[in-house]
C-alpha cells in the first residue's frame, strides 16, 4: 500500500517548485486513480513480456516473481459460504458490487466423487459451442466456465450451475485524498472515505512521476510533464535493463 497523503504531498512540492502551479485535491484524485490504473494494467503486459525471457533462480531479482508478487496483493478467493451469498442469474451466480478484473480459478464441485474440479475458462462464444459439440461438450470431470456482464456460468454437461469457488484479481479502489478546508487551505482529513494506493510499496516513484506528468498535461505547464515523463522514461529504462 502506498500512502495517499505522502504522494500528494511530494507532488506538490515538486509542481510548486519555482511557482510552476497548484493541483486541487479533486484534480489529484482524478490524476492518482489513472496512474494506480496505468501502472495496475501494465503489470500483465510485464509479466506476459517477462515470461518469454529466461528468468534466474533468484526470487528477489526475478522480474516475473516480482510482478506477480505485486498483482497478488489484489487476488481474492471466494469460498462456497461467500460464493453461496451472491445473487444467482441464469444458473450463474452475479457479482454484483465486486470489481474483478480477471478470473484466475473457478470450480464446481464433482458430485460422484466429492472434489471440487476446475474449470477452462472461454469466452461467451466458445462456452456455447463447446456445450454444442460431442467432442467438447463438457463433463463433471472437466468442467467449463465463463463471465459476461459480471455473472459467473459453469457447467458440466448438464443445465449452467453457479460456480463453488472462485479466485480473481480485483481492480484496485479508485484513491481517494480527503480534506478539510481551514483558513482556505484544504488539510489532509484521513477518514472512512479515504483511499490510499493499492499498489506495492515500490510503485510510490512511479505514481509521482505519472501524476506530474498528468498535471502538466492538464495546467499545459511543460516543464511539470516534462520532468514528470522524464522521470518515468528512465524508471522503465532501468526496468528494461
Amino acid at each position: 500500500m502506498v500512502l495517499i497523503d505522502r504522494v500528494y504531498q511530494k507532488v506538490l512540492a515538486l509542481a510548486n517548485k519555482e511557482q510552476r502551479g497548484y493541483i486541487t485535491p479533486q484534480d489529484f484524485n482524478l490524476f492518482a486513480s489513472q496512474a494506480q490504473l496505468e501502472i495496475f494494467e501494465q503489470y500483465f503486459y510485464d509479466l506476459n513480456q517477462a515470461r518469454k525471457s529466461q528468468g534466474n533462480d533468484t526470487v528477489v531479482a526475478d522480474i516475473d516473481d516480482i510482478i506477480e508478487d505485486k498483482i497478488s496483493r489484489l487476488v481474492r478467493e471466494f469460498d462456497p459460504t461467500q460464493t453461496a451469498a451472491l445473487a444467482g442469474s441464469g444458473g450463474g451466480k452475479d457479482l454484483g458490487t465486486l470489481t474483478i478484473h480477471r478470473l484466475l480459478r473457478t470450480t464446481l464441485l464433482n458430485t460422484s466423487t466429492g472434489l471440487e474440479v476446475e474449470c477452462e475458462l472461454l469466452s461467451t462464444k466458445d462456452f456455447e459451442n463447446y456445450k454444442a459439440s460431442p467432442l467438447t461438450k463438457p463433463s463433471p470431470s472437466r468442467p467449463i466456465v465463463k463471465m459476461q456482464n459480471k455473472v459467473i456460468t459453469c457447467n458440466d454437461g448438464g443445465a449452467n450451475k453457479p460456480p463453488y469457488a472462485f479466485t480473481y484479481i480485483r481492480t484496485p479502489h479508485k484513491p481517494n485524498w480527503t480534506y478539510t478546508v481551514i483558513n482556505k487551505k484544504a488539510m489532509y482529513n484521513p477518514n472512512a472515505s479515504t483511499n490510499n494506493f493499492q499498489l506495492h510499496e515500490s510503485e510510490e516513484i512511479q505514481l509521482v512521476n505519472k501524476i506530474l506528468r498528468l498535471a502538466g498535461l492538464a495546467t499545459q505547464q511543460v516543464d511539470v510533464m516534462r520532468s514528470g515523463g522524464a522521470m518515468e522514461s528512465m524508471i522503465k529504462q532501468q526496468k528494461n535493463i
